[in-house]
């Protein structure tokens, strides 16, 4: 299953590539919304999905440009077919296609494809973690004082929901520095890979981070919600880090 996760993301992959820098047609999900959606976005996706149906026709689908297909199975694949929607639609090369796949809701493999860079991340449950079959682990930084941040904002960031902004502020205060790239799924393969101490986000959806929380956990590090919790991938608020540094992030978080 793992090999045709990541056979289906290098298709998918492909078609986002070729798709980059041509004359695209964006659309917004809902109007005064900023959040974007391409014709790229649903090629990616339909690619995927049609192999899913046609190799696991059983199997539950969650995509997000689709939504949900119930089949009443043990599986469901849980896809984003170009994660970082807004930086393609502008030419920033900063996206890529994620894929996860849970067993009786837990997550038991998952793939992020860095297009542009070419870099496939790779995790299965209990087999670690790995970025073009090179094995990768988070780093060892446990100070939060000198911590390399990445985060994101939700598409209503201008009601500053729970204090999103503040939070922001306090720990560019705190930390070496705060970046924000646009695509959750790479933040936390990057937070897996050690260039990043931590992640966090709100409202988040499954399909942004299924692989990723996988590829954190078999690399080393922590995944949880804003209060602790063990993170499954319907919690919309995500903490994920090194480990080392959790406890202090959260305590901004709280």
């Amino acid at each position: 299953m793992l090999n045709d996760i990541i056979n289906i993301s290098l298709e998918a992959g492909k078609i986002v590539r070729e798709g980059f820098g041509s004359r695209i047609e964006i659309e917004l999900k809902k109007q005064n919304d900023k959040n974007l959606v391409t014709q790229i976005d649903k090629a990616s996706e339909l690619a995927i999905t049609d192999f899913i149906k046609k190799k696991y026709p059983s199997h539950n689908i969650l995509a997000e440009e689709s939504g949900e297909l119930n089949n009443n199975s043990e599986y469901l694949w849980v896809i984003d077919p170009l994660d970082g929607t807004t930086n393609f639609a502008h030419g920033l090369p900063i996206f890529a296609v994620t894929i996860g796949l849970q067993k009786n809701g837990e997550t038991i493999c998952g793939v992020v494809y860095d297009v542009m860079n070419d870099v496939m991340f790779t995790a299965e449950k209990g087999g670690g973690a790995f970025a073009n079959s090179k094995k990768i682990s988070v780093n060892e930084n446990n100070m939060l004082s000198q911590s390399f941040l990445v985060t994101g904002f939700p598409y209503n960031i201008s009601d500053n929901p729970d204090g999103a902004l503040d939070k922001f502020v306090e720990l560019v205060k705190a930390s070496r520095a705060v970046r924000r790239l646009g695509s959750a799924a790479l933040d936390l393969c990057y937070v897996a890979n050690g260039i990043f101490d931590g992640f966090w986000e709100i409202n988040l959806q499954p399909w942004d981070m299924c692989a990723g929380i996988l590829l954190i956990e078999e690399a080393g590090g922590m995944v949880t919600d804003f209060k602790g919790n063990r993170m499954n991938i319907f919690s919309p608020k995500v903490c994920a880090t090194n480990g080392k540094i959790h406890q202090q992030l959260l305590e901004f978080l709280k």
